[in-house]
């Protein structure tokens, strides 16, 4: 997948990056929002498949799984080296998401970290539908 093609926004906010991504529906979100942090993070081909995981997160209600998902990629990354390939979820609910992710290692000679993101917050957090699309708001500690 070729996440340089994204459409998100960021959002200029004192030490500490912020994008603001839409979707389709609740996975089309959640699958953008992946690519869009994983796409702040690194650069280069990650086209090559690894590994193949699935992920189960549970949260209280939208916004906490959010940033419960996206905490689970930034540990991917910055835990195992893993970088998120392609995202297909199973299923998704308000408090619990179902997902295999198709992973690929981060080598140095093939990816470059373009910026570290340290933690994804709860600070101005949210993830409503609006209108007919969802959109989610999130600010990373950078």
């Amino acid at each position: 997948m070729d996440f340089n093609s994204l459409n998100y926004q960021i959002i200029d906010h004192t030490a500490d990056l912020g994008i603001i991504v839409d979707g389709t529906d609740e996975k089309n979100l959640f699958i953008r929002t992946a690519q869009a942090m994983t796409d702040l993070m690194v650069e280069g081909d990650i086209s090559k498949e690894t590994v193949i995981k699935d992920v189960v997160i549970e949260g209280e209600d939208f916004p906490d799984l959010m940033v419960r998902w996206l905490g689970e990629i930034l540990y991917l990354f910055d835990g195992e080296n893993l970088i998120v390939n392609s995202i297909t979820i199973k299923s998704i609910s308000p408090t619990k998401l179902k997902s295999t992710l198709t992973l690929t290692s981060f080598e140095t000679e093939h990816h470059q970290v373009k910026r570290e993101i340290k933690a994804v917050t709860y600070h101005q957090i949210s993830v409503d539908k609006v209108n007919d699309r969802w959109q989610a708001r999130i600010i990373f500690d950078i």
